[in-house]
């Protein structure tokens, strides 16, 4: 699994118009699944996610989590994540996950997530066009890949 993690003061999205998941405070992340993902990386990335120390404590030092300052997760499913582009111009996209394999990890990804909070986990639409709108905030920006833990 391959997540992109934003800090942001906003975030939003929207699928035909209509405003599916929508934060303030907290974390977009955007999440790419691969056929070798399991229920093990879902654990380790969730945990990781929830624990980031990526928020301003009192001083002005990134020492707090998403859960210390009461923020809110938007999860949202990016295949692209997985873009192969050493050949050519046109990505291959190969390694991402199938939807038979991927839309059930990404909706274990939720309810972990959930768990990890103790509270909603806002969301896309898997496999929709979806308009995301955000604010970053630093910018503060995080790739994490469970297949890179060490």
């Amino acid at each position: 699994m391959r997540a992109v993690i934003q800090r942001v003061t906003k975030a939003s999205v929207t699928v035909e118009e209509q405003i599916t998941g929508s934060i303030d405070t907290g974390m977009l992340v955007l999440l790419g699944i691969e056929e070798a993902d399991t229920t093990e990386d879902i654990i380790w990335l969730s945990n990781k996610i929830t624990n980031l120390r990526i928020f301003n404590d009192a001083q002005g030092v990134m020492n707090q989590s998403v859960k210390e300052v009461d923020g809110n997760i938007l999860l949202v499913s990016q295949f692209t994540l997985y873009a192969a582009t050493k050949k050519g111009n046109r990505p291959s996209y190969i390694r991402a996950g199938k939807p038979d394999i991927a839309i059930p990890l990404y909706e274990q990804m939720i309810i972990q997530l959930g768990l990890d909070m103790g509270k909603q986990i806002y969301t896309g639409i898997f496999g929709a066009d979806m308009k995301v709108a955000l604010l970053n905030d630093g910018p503060v920006t995080i790739i994490i890949d469970t297949k890179n833990k060490e």
